[in-house]
């Protein structure tokens, strides 16, 4: 083979990643028209660990920097953290999760997921939301594996503006827009 489509392959391979670090090996075998097993040596060869141990690293990453809400209180798992800034958490939605008569997922267990992912995006000792405007845009069964990303859009004074997107397989199934305010003087026990 020759080393350039290589190297342009690899290159792709690792944008793909840093786009969407959830991707499986299948579907980064379908997108560059390759093999799995290419996949997987390509991914050895530059050091990426497979899909789950990716997401552990991640989550591990994340767990540490929070502050504003403790780690139990995340529905879902959350992945990445950048304080004030953006954060990204995942959620499998279990049989549990949804409605006897429909099979489709009970809504707040999709806002409870943007609303502690919003929470956890604070750079602050505490912090409550004031507001919320949502949004579920398609109906989700037990199976989803549910993408929320959190971004602070503006901040005024003691108000994070955030909005949160959660997806499905790359389509976007909710939609928050929050208003959360820090509370810096807050006791926290």
């Amino acid at each position: 083979m020759n080393a350039s489509r290589k190297q342009i392959r690899q290159q792709r391979l690792l944008k793909e990643l840093k786009k969407n670090p959830f991707l499986t090996d299948e579907q980064l075998a379908q997108t560059l028209q390759v093999s799995i097993q290419t996949i997987r040596l390509d991914r050895l060869g530059h050091g990426i660990p497979e899909l789950r141990e990716r997401t552990r690293k991640m989550a591990e990453t994340a767990q540490n920097k929070l502050q504003a809400i403790a780690s139990s209180d995340i529905v879902g798992e959350l992945l990445d953290l950048e304080l004030g800034k953006v954060g990204i958490s995942m959620m499998r939605v279990t049989p549990e999760m949804v409605m006897a008569k429909t099979g489709i997922a009970r809504g707040h267990f999709m806002f409870a997921q943007a609303n502690t992912l919003a929470l956890s995006v604070i750079d602050a000792p505490a912090a409550i939301t004031g507001v919320a405007n949502v949004k579920y845009k398609v109906p989700i069964y037990a199976g989803a594996n549910l993408i929320a990303r959190a971004e602070v859009i503006r901040k005024e004074d003691s108000k994070y503006f955030i909005w949160v997107k959660i997806r499905n397989n790359n389509q976007e199934v909710f939609r928050a827009k929050f208003i959360v305010v820090s509370l810096p003087n807050e006791r926290v026990e």
